[in-house]
């Protein structure tokens, strides 16, 4: 055993924007499914034969008879979804939130696809429940299938609201819910428990939950139980996991996760959520992302292994696993540079539009070969039907790239470069129309308590011009060029830091960057994306 070769995996695991993971272990891989919210396709899926190297899976909510998000606010959307498997099938639970932050109650419809194989197809969802959001699926070993979720009590005030994690058996013939509701698990002190999941082993029961919020105070609270409606004794040293009180370590707002078995039965691995804020900030602009630990087993009780071989109920940095190759240690993952470009869909497998999915009628690769066009859809403030494509920032430095062919004749027409959190959170550098300068170039400054026009440069007609962006950590610059080499910045310098949850403080994403186009005289005036580079440094 000493010789058995390993190799060093940092954490995240899947950086940038991945929240809420849950794991899943069948026909000798890892899945991870993690939540979208408002982005489209829904749920994004990542597979794993070593938990080293993961790649995309094709999304499991990519039609509209699967998902319809269309005017849903920011933030709302796909909650935490949990994948399980069970003979020889795939289960799929999500909650599609319509409403969450206005008044004091939550819509939060509660849906079930099932598929024999990952890459689907799917079926049509079946409508669970809609008692509170955060639902997940257990497969007794009887047989039993019970299904899970929070429950939301609109008639309290504060953590009380959370009320406690409900327990139904699932009938797979007659697809739905079944028998009495109970509430098995109420939570700790530590409040807000939401984001179960339930596991068997050597006869116990396990809960695990959600705690503390989604920010600093966020933790992973495990009980247990010889029957499956409770009571649960919590665990001795809870939490599971936390960042709380450790401003030292790098991964913060640790909590929400799930944990799985590895593919040869021996070792238990826990993915939880995370999040790296700027160095000497309070930011994380990457969004919520996915880190991984080891579990290790005692008196019946998991541990979160540390690097030392500590069991400490903290993130650790990185861990080992065994390898059957020459893998040397990777750093902080990440897709390092690609050059996007258009001749195919594959593209596709990284970007995102919002709400609804991708048509031909809005973004084609066909009405121009070797061309992304872009319709003009809705503004950038529309929950409805915007033309945007954009995928998610996964490193502190980056920059991103496109040659644009654009050109507009109304100021209602603009088309361009987006550094997005949300619909309140964005700047956007665009080409657009005024009426006695013509052709102009502008960086524009959305934010929750003001909308500010930037300066305005002179374009020539009938030319392109390349568009980039370069993020440094809490900084984001904009330039232009007319020839692709010679690039010029354009002012206002824009604050990075205000691309997170964090500033806005009312959302659960993470920066993305892509791009887009408006017409909101008639949602049609194209414009041409050339290629998109996004590099990391």
């Amino acid at each position: 055993m000493s010789n058995q070769k390993t190799v060093r995996i940092y954490n995240p695991i899947l950086p940038g924007f991945h929240a809420d993971p849950s794991i899943c272990m069948a026909q000798g891989e890892y899945f991870i499914a993690n939540s979208t919210f408002e982005w489209y396709p829904g749920v994004e899926i990542s597979r794993s034969k070593d938990l080293v190297h993961w790649t995309h899976v094709p999304s499991p909510l990519s039609e509209k008879r699967l998902l319809d998000m269309n005017g849903e606010k920011f933030s709302c959307g796909i909650w935490a979804p949990c994948l399980s498997y069970s003979n020889g099938t795939f289960y799929l639970v999500f909650t599609n939130v319509r409403n969450w932050n206005f008044g004091p109650q939550k819509d939060t419809p509660n849906f079930l696809v099932t598929a024999k194989s990952i890459e689907g197809p799917w079926s049509d969802p079946i409508f669970m429940n809609a008692s509170g959001f955060d639902d997940s699926m257990f497969h007794d070993d009887d047989g039993k299938h019970w299904y899970l979720n929070m429950e939301w009590d609109y008639r309290q005030t504060g953590p009380r609201q959370f009320s406690g994690i409900l327990l139904q058996e699932y009938d797979e013939n007659k697809k739905c819910l079944v028998g009495e509701r109970k509430k098995i698990f109420t939570g700790t002190d530590i409040g807000l428990v939401e984001g179960p999941h339930l596991y068997k082993r050597n006869g116990w029961y396990y809960i695990v939950a959600a705690e503390g919020g989604t920010q600093y105070e966020h933790a992973l609270t495990v009980g247990r139980s010889r029957n499956i409606a409770g009571p649960y004794e919590v665990h001795p040293q809870n939490p599971l996991i936390s960042s709380y009180r450790h401003p030292e370590l790098k991964l913060q707002k640790s909590g929400h996760g799930s944990w799985c078995s590895s593919i040869d039965g021996t070792k238990t691995y826990l993915v939880f959520l995370c999040g790296r804020p700027l160095p000497g900030r309070k930011e994380c602009v990457l969004g919520r992302e996915t880190g991984i630990a080891e579990i290790t087993w005692k008196d019946d009780w998991p541990y979160v292994t540390q690097p030392d071989g500590s069991l400490q109920n903290t993130p650790p940095e990185f861990i080992d696993v065994p390898t059957g190759t020459d893998e040397t240690p990777q750093s902080y993952p990440g897709k390092g540079n690609i050059h996007y470009t258009f001749g195919n869909t594959d593209f596709l497998k990284d970007f995102k539009t919002l709400r609804t999915p991708i048509s031909e009628a809005r973004c084609s690769i066909k009405e121009k070969p070797g061309f992304l066009r872009i319709h003009g859809g809705q503004s950038p403030w529309s929950f409805y039907e915007q033309s945007l494509l954009a995928r998610r920032q996964e490193a502190f430095k980056f920059h991103a790239e496109t040659k644009l062919y654009f050109e507009p004749d109304y100021f209602q027409q603009y088309a361009g470069l987006a550094y997005r959190y949300d619909e309140e959170t964005q700047f956007l550098l665009q080409v657009t129309y005024d009426e006695q300068k013509g052709k102009i170039l502008q960086l524009n400054t959305i934010m929750p308590d003001f909308f500010e026009r930037g300066m305005e440069i002179a374009l020539p007609k009938d030319a392109p011009v390349w568009l980039r962006l370069d993020v440094d950590y809490e900084v984001a610059v904009f330039s232009w060029s007319l020839d692709g080499k010679l690039f010029h910045k354009i002012r206002p310098i824009c604050d990075a830091w205000k691309i997170s949850d964090d500033y806005h403080s009312e959302g659960f994403t993470g920066a993305f960057v892509g791009m887009f186009c408006v017409d909101t005289e008639h949602y049609t005036k194209p414009a041409d994306f050339e290629y998109f580079d996004y590099a990391e440094e």
